[in-house]
């Protein structure tokens, strides 16, 4: 993506901006580098500007940012199919499901095989109920989840309906075995990670993460938020 002669007008009526996340930056901190880049640049007040949907600061790669009147399609991209790519370390288990927090149990991986894992993956695919994990930015009684759990209390959270179109093993060099999936809007691919190793009787949690699609838009065709800045000066 190229926005060097992208006038100020343009911004206004409205352009999606396909961002590749860098990782340990949160979503919010990638919308706003480019709000004020965009604000620098042609001196403006304000514009409106908003992303289709969080990346953990863990994760990195295809966020989709809409400015000007495009915000207004942010709900319909929001509901695209997304894919991802990523690696799970089995034999261990942490509270947030990812390494945003220590290994709080260790298991025995002696019991699995090439042929186990793959056959396993079979139970997550189509319509599932999965609990989204419990540091996460989802709000219960006006309150997000993950603020419980930093405060150790314990908040039971229902199952939701999601649906997994493909989970397969690219790679398996275990403990760690890296993969690929496609799935509806409101998965967690964390809490995938958790039932996984859960199925396997193994343990497992979510090592590293990358969004690469979402819907028809491609992450090969994203920018840095540190490109678009340096496009617009």
């Amino acid at each position: 993506m190229n926005f060097k002669n992208t006038s100020k007008e343009d911004f206004l009526d409205g352009q999606i901006i396909l961002v590749d996340k860098p990782l340990t930056w949160s979503s919010f901190q990638a919308v706003n580098a480019l709000k004020w880049a965009i604000r620098k640049k042609f001196q403006l007040k304000k514009i409106k500007i908003g992303h289709a949907g969080t990346l953990d600061p863990l994760a990195t790669g295809l966020l989709i940012i809409c400015c000007g009147k495009f915000t207004k399609r942010i709900p319909d991209l929001q509901g695209q199919i997304k894919e991802y790519t990523g690696t799970f370390t089995l034999g261990a288990t942490t509270p947030s499901y990812d390494l945003e927090t220590p290994i709080d149990a260790y298991f025995d991986t002696s019991h699995l095989t090439e042929a186990l894992l793959h056959a396993t993956t079979k139970q997550f695919l189509g319509a599932i109920e999965q609990k989204p994990p419990v540091f996460s930015a989802l709000k219960k009684d006006g309150k997000r989840l993950y603020e419980y759990a930093r405060e150790g209390e314990t908040v039971e959270i229902p199952a939701r309906k999601v649906h997994i179109s493909t989970f397969e093993l690219t790679r398996v060099n275990l403990p760690v075995i890296h993969f690929k999936v496609t799935c509806s809007k409101g998965t967690y691919i964390r809490s995938l990670a958790y039932d996984f190793g859960k199925a396997l009787g193994s343990g497992a949690h979510l090592s590293s993460l990358r969004r690469t699609k979402i819907g028809d838009y491609n992450v090969d065709n994203a920018i840095s938020p540190e490109a678009f800045k340096i496009q617009l000066e």
